[in-house]
């Protein structure tokens, strides 16, 4: 009896680690999750209520470290059809899978210029 109560146990805690340790998928989107390293960096820079370029280019099937880096002000980044959030001064390894034209916005409340403040990425 005593034996199977510490099987028992043992089961339980093994379980509880197992579930502690499962990483998280990001929800949905055209954009894979990265499962090769990076070749190259998609860099992205907001300063107050605009962002330094109108449109950005990247290759269908390309995996980029998609990095936000803001000068001026709290902002981040999402691409809702690809999945993609990154927030003020971080970075997300992202392969870009499908063709199309998409919606980069701040997803950050960052002012009076806020809901003008998008661009345009382009997977070609």
């Amino acid at each position: 009896m005593k034996k199977t109560i510490v099987y028992l146990l043992a089961l339980i805690v093994a379980l509880a680690v197992a579930a502690c340790a499962k990483k998280e998928e990001p929800a949905g989107g055209s954009a894979a999750p990265a499962s090769a390293p990076a070749t190259g960096e998609l860099k992205i820079t907001a300063t107050n209520w605009k962002f330094d370029k109108t449109e950005y280019r990247v290759k269908q099937g390309e995996t980029l470290k998609v990095t936000l880096d803001s000068k001026e002000g709290a902002h981040g980044i999402k691409i809702d059809k690809l999945g993609v959030d990154v927030g003020t001064n971080q970075s997300k390894d992202v392969t870009f899978d499908k063709k199309g034209e998409y919606t980069i916005i701040c997803s950050i409340p960052c002012g009076a210029g806020h809901a003008k403040m998008t661009a345009k990425l382009i997977v070609e």
